[in-house]
C-alpha cells in the first residue's frame, strides 16, 4: 500500500526542497538542484529466443554532474519507472557529494524480469541499451554499475559492447565488474560493509559496544548479507532477517532470539537469493510474517530492501527499544516518518550517507582501471573504511553543532558542495 502512496521522485524533492529552505538557497540554484538536468527514455527491441521481437522500455537519468561525471547502477525491474530511477539520481549526486568523492548523480533502469529472460537475451538486452546510449556513456561522461537485479556480468556485456563501437579498451567505461576484468577487490561487501562502517562509528560517539547491541534487518541480498556478517563479527547480534520469497511472492521474517547465524542462513538461500523456510525451520528458526524485522526488541533496525518501508502508519509499531536506525537501503523512510524518528530520540544514519560504501568503491575502480594499476582487498577496505568514517564524522559533528538530525546534516554538507560547484562552474549567478 504504502508503494502506491508515496512517490520517490517526490520524496526526493522534499527533503531537498526543506534543506534548501534552511541554507537559503536562491532560485536559480533551488530549480536547478531539484531537476534532472538530463533524461533519456528509449526502447531497445530485443530478438527472443522463439524468434519474436520484444520490445523493452529503458531509462537513463543525468541528475547533476557539476563534481565529476554522473555516477549510478542500471535496474532491471518490472516495475521501473521514471520517477523512481529520477530519485535515485538525484540522490547519487548527494551520495557522492557527501562522501567527497569527484561524481554526479546518474540512474538506468529497463523494464523486465531477468529470471523470465534467457542468457542470450539478457546478453542481447545489455548490448541494446549501449547501442542506444552509446555517445552519452564514458569514462569522462557518464558511468554504469548494476543495480538490483543486474550483474557483474551484464556489466561485462555492456563494456565489450561499448569497446566494440568504441574500437578500443575503456574498462572505466563501466564498474561492478568482475574482478580480473576490471574489477574491484572488495566490491562485493562493499555496500554492506559501508553501513556498518558508519554504525560503528555511531556506537562510538554514543559510547555503546558493538557486543551490548542486538539488530533486525529487512533484506538478506547483498547489502543485508555483507552488513550482518561484518556486524556479528563486530559482535553484534542479529535477532531477525526478513527475505522475499520468490517461490511463495511475499516476504517471511527468520527470526532466533539466541542470533541468527548468518553463514548459516547463507547457506540455505535457494538460486532466486530467498531463504528457504523449511530448511530454516528445521535450524530453529522461528518463521514469522514478512513485517516482523519492524517490531523486534532491538537496539537497531537495518532497513536493507525496499524504499518507503518506515512510515508513519507502521512507526508506532517499532519497539521502544530502538535507538539506531541505518538505512542499508534507498529511501526506506518517508520524509513525513522524520520527525517521529527525532521525537522518540532515534538516531537514524541516512540512506545516501550509510549505503555509499558501494558507489565509494565503484569510483575506487574506475581509479584502477583508469591507471591500469589493481590494488589488495585489504586495501580497498582500508580506503573505504576511512572514507566513510570521514564523511560520518563531518555529518555526526554538524548535526550535534547545528541541533540538526543527521538526514538534515548530511543534506546540507552534499548540497552546499554541488551548489557551490554550479556557481564557480557559472550555471547559476
Amino acid at each position: 500500500m504504502s508503494m502506491a502512496v508515496y512517490n520517490p521522485f517526490e520524496n526526493a524533492r522534499a527533503q531537498f526542497d526543506k534543506v534548501a529552505e534552511q541554507l537559503n538557497l536562491d532560485s536559480g540554484t533551488r530549480e536547478l538542484l531539484r531537476t534532472p538536468m538530463k533524461e533519456f527514455h528509449f526502447t531497445i527491441p530485443v530478438k527472443m529466443d522463439n524468434g519474436s521481437t520484444k520490445v523493452f522500455q529503458a531509462y537513463r537519468i543525468k541528475h547533476n554532474d557539476a563534481l565529476g561525471p554522473a555516477k549510478g547502477g542500471i535496474r532491471f525491474h518490472p516495475h521501473e519507472t521514471a520517477d523512481t530511477v529520477r530519485a535515485l539520481a538525484t540522490w547519487m549526486t548527494w551520495k557522492c557529494a557527501v562522501v567527497d568523492i569527484p561524481l554526479g548523480g546518474g540512474k538506468g533502469g529497463v523494464v523486465c524480469n531477468p529470471p523470465d529472460l534467457s542468457q542470450g537475451e539478457q546478453e542481447r538486452l545489455c548490448r541494446g541499451y549501449i547501442r542506444r546510449l552509446f555517445s552519452q556513456v564514458g569514462p569522462n561522461i557518464d558511468v554504469p554499475a548494476p543495480d538490483v537485479m543486474s550483474n557483474a556480468q551484464h556489466m561485462l556485456w555492456m563494456l565489450d559492447e561499448y569497446e566494440t563501437i568504441a574500437g578500443g579498451h575503456y574498462p572505466g567505461v563501466i564498474t561492478g565488474k568482475p574482478v580480473g576484468l576490471g574489477g574491484s577487490l572488495g566490491r562485493t561487501e562493499a555496500t554492506g560493509y559501508g553501513v556498518v562502517y558508519t554504525l560503528e562509528a555511531l556506537l562510538k560517539a554514543k559510547k555503546l559496544a558493538p557486543e551490548a547491541t542486538t539488530a533486525s534487518i529487512q533484506g538478506f541480498g547483498n547489502v543485508a548479507e555483507y552488513a550482518a556478517r561484518l556486524y556479528t563479527e563486530m559482535g553484534g547480534k542479529v535477532i531477525a532477517v526478513s527475505c522475499w520469497n520468490q517461490a511463495a511472492q511475499k516476504a517471511y521474517t527468520f527470526k532466533k532470539s539466541g542470533g541468527c547465524n548468518i553463514e548459516q542462513l547463507v547457506s540455505i538461500k535457494d538460486s532466486f537469493g530467498s531463504i528457504e523456510t523449511e530448511k530454516a525451520k528445521a535450524l530453529g528458526y522461528e518463521v514469522l510474517d514478512g513485517d516482523a524485522w519492524l517490531t523486534q526488541e532491538v537496539d537497531i533496525l537495518i532497513p536493507a530492501a525496499l524504499e518507503n518501508q518506515i512510515t508513519p502508519a507502521v512507526f508506532g509499531k517499532i519497539s521502544k527499544k530502538v535507538s539506531v536506525i541505518c538505512e542499508g537501503a534507498n529511501g526506506p523512510t518517508t520524509p513525513d516518518c522524520d520527525p517521529l524518528i527525532a521525537e522518540a530520540g532515534i538516531s537514524l544514519i541516512p540512506d545516501f550517507l550509510c549505503n555509499a560504501g558501494g558507489v565509494t568503491c565503484s569510483y575506487f575502480e574506475q581509479v584502477q582501471c583508469n591507471m591500469n594499476y589493481f590494488w589488495s582487498k585489504e586495501e580497498v577496505l582500508d580506503k573505504l573504511k576511512f572514507t566513510m568514517n570521514k564523511a560520518f564524522d563531518s555529518v555526526y559533528e554538524l548535526s550535534l553543532s547545528q541541533k540538526l538530525n543527521m538526514r538534515d546534516a548530511a543534506y546540507q554538507i552534499s548540497i552546499k558542495r554541488v551548489a557551490n560547484a554550479v556557481k564557480l562552474r557559472g550555471w547559476v549567478s
